[in-house]
């Protein structure tokens, strides 16, 4: 198949790495994305991982947490301006405090929900505020937590595009610090999963043969102890509890929050939204 500007565009920016080899990777793999991203890390060609959990454009983060229970939301527009504005900043604390109080399961939900300050649809609610400011909005992202057996904390970065609710299960009374640094943990290291049971048998078998293509004319048994290396450090890497731990390396993110809050605490829930690059 031809390889258009736009293909080796779009494989340059979620790999990082040089036109021509993206030309080269499409090529090789008849266009296919994910097979020339993955020819890109078997070359050693790549300079970031993909851009996960990101949401294009400018808008802001809003969180609030209580005790218990907590919210997150991410709204998108057109300029950093229309973000600055009141009415955007009105809708936002409306919005998060909708999703807290209905448990809002994704954006899309929360578009067909009740917005109780006029009794039309948060959806008819958007659509006001879009024609209050003349620039189109969107309602990225959305999540809602509740935790009777712990607490739920919030992390807002300074510049309102990054933000991180998490949820953990713990018997301790004093959780403000330890939360906080969950959070800016998170902020700042991206994982991917809660527990290796989240990780699909695709995405493992694509990590294996990428690692594989690395050792590959090695002895069948240096092969084996040096894929189950790399496995065990992409685990690592990637499921939060088995992170090291951004304050103590020496520490993972399980051994860290123990440490703080007592045994048996445990994270039940993440999320992170990022607005941007």
């Amino acid at each position: 198949m031809d390889i258009t500007a736009s293909m080796v565009r779009e494989l340059r920016e979620k790999s990082g790495a040089g036109m021509m080899d993206c030309k080269k990777a499409l090529s090789e793999t008849g266009g296919d994305m994910e097979q020339a991203f993955d020819f890109l890390r078997k070359q050693g060609l790549k300079s970031a991982d993909k851009k996960a959990s990101r949401e294009m454009g400018e808008g802001r983060v809003h969180s609030v947490s209580t005790g218990n229970s907590g919210a997150m939301v991410a709204i998108t527009c057109e300029t950093d301006f229309a973000a600055k504005t009141p009415d955007f900043e009105s809708f936002m604390d409306d919005l998060v405090a909708h999703v807290q109080a209905n448990k809002s399961a994704d954006a899309e939900a929360v578009l067909a929900e009740t917005w109780s300050k006029t009794g039309e649809t948060a959806d008819a609610a958007l659509k006001s505020v879009i024609a209050k400011i003349g620039e189109n909005l969107s309602i990225a992202r959305v999540v809602a937590y509740e935790n009777t057996s712990g607490v739920v904390g919030a992390y807002i970065h300074h510049n309102n595009k990054v933000g991180v609710l998490v949820s953990v299960t713990t018997t301790s009374t004093d959780t403000a610090s330890a939360l906080k640094d969950l959070c800016l943990h998170i902020a700042a290291m991206k994982p991917e999963y809660l527990s290796r049971d989240e990780i699909s048998e695709e995405v493992i078998a694509r990590e294996k043969d990428v690692f594989m293509a690395e050792v590959a004319g090695k002895p069948e048994n240096i092969q084996e102890k040096i894929l189950g290396g790399k496995l065990e450090k992409f685990f690592a890497g990637c499921v939060l509890p088995s992170q090291a731990w951004v304050k103590d390396d020496k520490l993972t993110v399980q051994k860290a929050l123990e440490a703080q809050l007592g045994a048996g605490t445990r994270i039940e829930a993440f999320s992170r939204f990022e607005i941007g690059s």
